[in-house]
């Protein structure tokens, strides 16, 4: 049965039953049994179980007068008005609390892309939706699963196994379902921005050695290769997508909290699913590979012709990957701006339809293994405005080692610069930020602090302690001070007594001029400098101390985090309609 047919009773449309609160001014889906029949697919009924203490349950139902609490079927239009019931002409509806479990409707959470796409319906039809999803183990390469009271970083897989119906003609016949696309979502802590980086899956990099959850629950060590494309972290060597995650780690040092992975019907069913997205071209398109033929200008696209759109590179750009990851950041702006709009988030048939198509195009991570999860990191996504959200992809050049070119290497001049500005939860976009005046005050007392006059390198007298970073990074760090900066005047203090998370330097009212000459050299912000007292040196002087935390980065790396993308470095925001070209 299709569904439309499922659920209906009495000719009553599923979609009919979604009722406007008028207290909420939302849409509920009302659940409560007004018919022999419920408007959505509930969950089969087990036989009944004894209670805790060994006795059946003693539990009974108790039919519901019609009238009592219940909302009577919608009246269709054109029908005669009913007669109210005996004694309750004239009244106002007495609000009677049910002990039935109330309906749940989740629009905030539709902002999520391909992420989520509205997952909720009601109660009744959340343990139908359970059953769709599917689950797989993060291996402990994820952090564990997001928060909602911090940044959140979503690792999205789209493989290029011919899985599902009608897919036999796509993609490799022979493949294992490689990392054909993948992008790291990264949402801001306060909610006002996101970034989806786009990572080339042609992109050489190292594979680490990865712990791998069996059938039987085991745990195999899959080895890992250097030097090899990036799409091979998932499905070579039967490595999962915890392989995919640990492999992102380490090529950004950015870890996920979450990753979902989809194969070629999640484009499809979702498309479908939301009457279709619209999108542009600069010029006809006729692209035998996808099998993509459309006409310059725009076109609202679905199903089979939407993952023709998103598997064409031949025929736009230069007519490779880095071409075809524009065209798929376009059609994901495109899908971000319909499930944003009106037209989605008020029509509860087409909630139905996400809330299905959402939960059997994707596999998740064990940590979003249900749909209560899904509708919480649908909410926080569902804070995003889409003019805050910035499409990039990995900065890249040329493979050197090739003479035919047919992969990337990381471009060192720019990469780095793009994953601290995620890492350090730095908007591509301008954002309002909303600050309070306690916190306007701190900022411009610490902003203060390195303004002034700044001694000499030969002059600044300071020790180094470790604090939390990496071993040996006092010394390397030292090293660096008195070879590279002329900071003669230091030495290695080793292991401090605590672990800071951020590095400090510690310094007397008269030693403020060294103080701003040593947070010059490094990079260090007015807020890591904190004025206190100077401690006695290895030979008997005042001296500063340079604490190093977690957030050392290695010697010579300054702590200055970039505020905008290097120029160069392609982007867009979602709220922007562009044409391929």
């Amino acid at each position: 049965m299709d569904a439309q047919g499922r659920g209906r009773a009495g000719d009553i449309d599923p979609a009919d039953q979604w009722v406007l609160n008028p207290h909420t001014g939302e849409y509920e889906l009302r659940l409560t049994p007004s018919a022999p029949q419920s408007g959505v697919p509930g969950p089969r009924r087990s036989a009944p179980s004894p209670s805790r203490s060994g006795v059946p349950s003693g539990r009974t139902t108790t039919p519901v007068a019609p009238g009592r609490g219940v909302p009577p079927p919608r009246r269709r239009r054109g029908a005669p008005p009913e007669e109210p019931l005996p004694g309750r002409r004239g009244r106002r509806p007495v609000k009677k609390k049910s002990s039935a479990k109330k309906a749940l409707l989740w629009t905030g959470g539709t902002m999520a892309f391909v992420l989520v796409a509205a997952a909720g319906g009601g109660y009744l039809y959340i343990r139908h939706l359970n059953g769709n999803i599917t689950s797989v183990s993060d291996d402990g390469a994820s952090t564990g699963g997001f928060q909602t009271d911090k940044a959140i970083n979503i690792l999205l897989i789209g493989t290029d196994k011919r899985t599902g119906k009608g897919n036999d003609s796509y993609g490799d016949k022979d493949s294992v379902g490689h990392a054909d696309t993948t992008i790291l979502l990264h949402v801001s802590k306060d909610r006002t921005n996101a970034t989806a980086l786009s990572i080339p899956r042609d992109l050489i990099v190292d594979v680490p050695d990865c712990p791998t959850t069996q059938e039987d629950g085991t745990t195999k060590v899959i080895a890992g290769t250097d030097n090899v494309r990036f799409n091979t972290s998932l499905g070579q060597d039967e490595r999962t997508p915890s392989c995919t995650v640990r492999t992102v780690t380490e090529l950004t040092g950015i870890q996920a909290d979450n990753f979902m992975v989809a194969d070629f019907n999640a484009v499809k069913t979702l498309t479908t699913a939301v009457g279709g997205v619209e999108v542009c071209l600069g010029k006809d398109i006729d692209d035998e590979d996808s099998k993509l033929k459309l006409s310059k200008g725009k076109h609202t696209i679905s199903g089979e012709d939407a993952l023709a759109f998103v598997r064409t590179r031949h025929s736009v750009g230069f007519g490779g990957d880095l071409s075809r990851i524009g065209l798929q950041q376009q059609f994901l702006s495109a899908l971000m701006r319909k499930l944003k709009s009106n037209d989605t988030l008020t029509n509860p048939a087409k909630m139905l339809k996400l809330a299905e198509a959402g939960t059997k195009a994707l596999t998740v991570d064990s940590q979003l293994d249900s749909i209560g999860k899904l509708k919480d990191l649908g909410l926080e996504l569902g804070k995003l405005n889409v003019k805050n959200l910035t499409f990039t992809t990995v900065p890249v050049v040329d493979n050197p080692a090739e003479k035919v070119k047919a992969t990337v290497v990381l471009n060192d001049a720019t990469a780095p610069t793009v994953f601290d500005m995620i890492k350090n939860d730095v908007s591509f976009t301008e954002v309002k930020k909303k600050a309070s005046a306690s916190k306007n005050a701190e900022a411009a007392e610490a902003a203060a602090r390195l303004k002034g006059t700044k001694s000499a390198a030969s002059e600044v007298r300071v020790r180094i302690l470790n604090g939390g970073a990496a071993a040996g990074s006092a010394q390397a760090e030292l090293e660096y001070l008195q070879n590279e900066e002329g900071v003669l005047k230091s030495e290695n203090a080793g292991n401090a007594d605590v672990s800071l998370a951020k590095t400090t330097l510690e310094y007397a009212p008269d030693q403020a001029d060294q103080a701003r000459r040593l947070a010059a050299i490094m990079g260090l912000s007015g807020s890591a400098l904190k004025p206190g007292k100077s401690v006695t040196n290895s030979q008997g002087l005042p001296t500063m101390t340079l604490t190093l935390g977690k957030d050392f980065k290695g010697a010579g790396v300054s702590f200055t985090t970039a505020t905008k993308a290097p120029e160069g470095v392609q982007q867009s925001t979602a709220d922007k309609v562009e044409c391929a070209k």
